[in-house]
């Protein structure tokens, strides 16, 4: 680990211009004699984005009450320049995105311990910025207030424009991004988890590499009883963006959609649900060339290993059925 010392710089005058347009709840004071949930940052970087990372640090460094404790993860690059007391693991090769977080993960976690050293962890990209002071307070209340509340998906917004392209809403019904609801998944880079629910369900799916890793842990989470939220007023800024920008989008995101399923899925519903998925995509993708690439990594994911299985229970099916969300879509 190497930690460096540098100044606060100002953040990007785009963010600032729509930090005053942003509104929502305000926290109340932890009850007497409790002590507040201690909060960690977990975040992944490949190095390119210094300026951007340095201005995320800054906005985690304003959060009001008790400090976040932050972990930068250099994936196979090293980390730029950080404030004093954050803290930083380099690794030497890329483990993608949900080994990498994995790493951060870990790094919260003392020597022997069974759970962490932090109570709430958010998860949050290296080119995102938290739009308000107060995210950190909001997600102590919202989780003491729910004691089943396990993750709370942050709402994505453009620094630029302000909107919330659709894909960032982790719901079925998408075209309000400022309603905020019970959500049978969450947004990768830009959540807050309870560190209860990965030390009993366990972290994210280190092989997935990028994409379905979230809703890995989500359906995993929802089966032993956890509930996710989707809160409009707990803001990421982050720049939109297209997800076919990463050159092995199309083969992971069939590819782990079937280890996806076979991973969580009761044996009757995997055909359904990749059956339904197949459909989709046949009928949205007119590039030849993505549809060679989709259909490359759907024949992966049978046959290569998928992890454990542990299908959920039918009552969660039910309970992603009546969240608006079952699970063959």
């Amino acid at each position: 680990m190497s930690a460096s010392v540098n100044s606060v710089n100002p953040v990007h005058s785009a963010h600032e211009s729509l930090k005053d347009a942003v509104t929502g709840i305000q926290p109340d004071a932890a009850p007497a004699g409790r002590r507040p949930a201690k909060v960690g940052a977990v975040i992944i970087t490949m190095g390119n984005r210094p300026a951007e990372l340095r201005a995320l640090l800054d906005s985690v460094a304003r959060q009001e009450g008790d400090p976040v404790e932050v972990v930068v993860v250099g994936n196979g690059a090293p980390v730029p320049e950080v404030p004093a007391g954050v803290r930083t693991v380099e690794l030497p090769e890329n483990l993608g995105i949900p080994g990498g977080r994995n790493v951060g993960i870990e790094a919260f976690r003392s020597e022997g311990a069974d759970g962490y050293d932090v109570d709430i962890m958010l998860f949050l990209d290296d080119d995102g910025l938290l739009a308000r002071t107060d995210t950190a307070e909001l997600c102590r209340r919202a989780f003491e207030a729910d004691p089943r509340l396990g993750i709370i998906s942050f709402r994505i917004a453009d620094p630029d424009t302000g909107a919330t392209q659709r894909r960032h809403v982790p719901r079925l019904r998408a075209s309000d991004p400022m309603r905020s609801s019970r959500v049978t998944t969450f947004l990768g880079g830009a959540n807050a988890v309870r560190t209860e629910v990965m030390a009993q369900v366990g972290a994210l799916p280190g092989d997935f590499f990028y994409a379905h890793e979230e809703t890995d842990l989500a359906w995993r989470a929802l089966d032993a009883g956890w509930m996710i939220d989707y809160r409009a007023d707990m803001v990421l800024y982050h720049p939109t963006t297209a997800p076919s920008r990463h050159a092995v989008y199309h083969r992971m995101v069939a590819r782990n959609r079937v280890w996806l399923a076979r991973r969580n899925l009761p044996a009757l519903l995997v055909p359904v649900y990749l059956g339904v998925w197949t459909a989709l995509t046949l009928l949205r993708t007119r590039d030849r060339a993505a549809l060679k690439a989709w259909l490359g990594g759907f024949k992966e994911g049978w046959t290569t290993a998928c992890g454990p299985r542990r299908p959920m229970r039918w009552r969660t099916v039910w309970r992603l059925t009546r969240l608006g969300r079952p699970p063959v879509i």
